[in-house]
Formats: structure tokens, C-alpha cells, sequence
């Protein structure tokens, strides 16, 4: 029987993850940027969706290794939420008011604000969500947020695809 080789697949995503987590760290740092609620949060996604992938490497096309691709099409799926809002809320006018912080803080923020306090090096927010970071070719920050989580979603699902080949 034929079993198809996943386990490229979910290395490439977990080198791509563990590239766009470490990349916001460095830029941070480098750039001194203030990331917001919504750009840590992005952060720990791809901290998790790096987990979720070398997980899919030792398991392969094994249905603990399909569970864990399901996790990993469903996490990309809440990063390309939260970066698509951070893309959304950056567009808009000042004067609208739209921003990312409520009078009560909601599940992110207070996620956010538990591990800022954990450790502060990785996770602390120090800026607003409807402020415009830096752009490369009118691209944010959120945008090519939106892109990673895209790619990932796709070659998980390609991943997953490959391997119900061999049930």
C-alpha cells in the first residue's frame, strides 16, 4: 500500500511558524516596534501552530497525526481571524474611533496580559491594534499575517488530504 510522505509537509509548516514567531520578535526588538494585543496573540498562534506541525512530523499520516492536522487548520483559521480584524481595524480612518480595546477586556487581552506578565520578553503589548506599524510595499505587519496563516492553512490541508490517502 501506497503511504504518502506528510511528514515534509508539517515540517514546512513548522519551520514556517517557528519563522513568523521568531521574525515578530526580532523585528520588535530590532525596530523597537509596540506590538498590540492582536499582534502577541498572532504570535502565540504561531508558537502553538509550530507545536501543532511537529507533532504532525512524528505522527505522519497516522490518525494522531490527522487530529493534530485538524488542530492546525482550525488554529491558522483563528490567526486569519485575528490578523484579518488587525488588518481591518489598521485601515481605518482615525477619526471613526474603531480600535481593538473595550471598556472590559475580553478573552485575548486578558490571555495576553496573563502571559505579558509571565514573560514579558515574549508576549508584553505595549501598543494599539488600530495603530499602522511598519509596511514593506503597503504591506503590515497583519498582512503578511494574513498570508502565513493562509499558506498554512493550505499545506495543512494538503497534508490531511495526502493522508486519508492511506486509510
Amino acid at each position: 500500500m501506497f503511504t504518502p510522505a506528510v511528514r515534509p509537509l508539517w515540517l514546512a509548516i513548522a519551520l514556517l511558524c517557528a519563522l513568523a514567531a521568531s521574525l515578530s520578535i526580532v523585528l520588535t526588538e530590532f525596530f523597537n516596534l509596540h506590538p498590540c494585543h492582536l499582534c502577541i496573540f498572532q504570535r502565540l498562534i504561531f508558537m502553538v501552530l509550530a507545536a501543532l506541525a511537529l507533532g504532525g512530523v512524528l505522527f505522519g499520516a497516522a490518525l494522531p497525526g490527522m487530529i493534530l492536522g485538524v488542530l492546525v487548520v482550525a488554529t491558522a483559521g483563528t490567526g486569519l481571524g485575528a490578523a484579518g480584524y488587525q488588518s481591518w481595524l489598521e485601515r481605518q480612518p482615525a477619526d471613526l474611533g474603531f480600535s481593538c480595546v473595550g471598556v472590559e477586556p475580553g478573552p485575548i487581552e486578558r490571555l495576553v496580559e496573563w502571559l505579558g506578565d509571565q514573560a514579558p520578553t515574549l508576549f508584553m503589548a505595549t501598543g494599539m491594534c488600530d495603530e499602522m506599524g511598519p509596511q514593506v510595499l503597503g504591506i503590515t505587519l497583519a498582512n503578511a499575517a494574513v498570508v502565513g496563516h493562509l499558506l498554512v492553512i493550505g499545506l495543512a490541508i494538503w497534508a490531511l488530504w495526502r493522508s486519508r490517502q492511506q486509510f
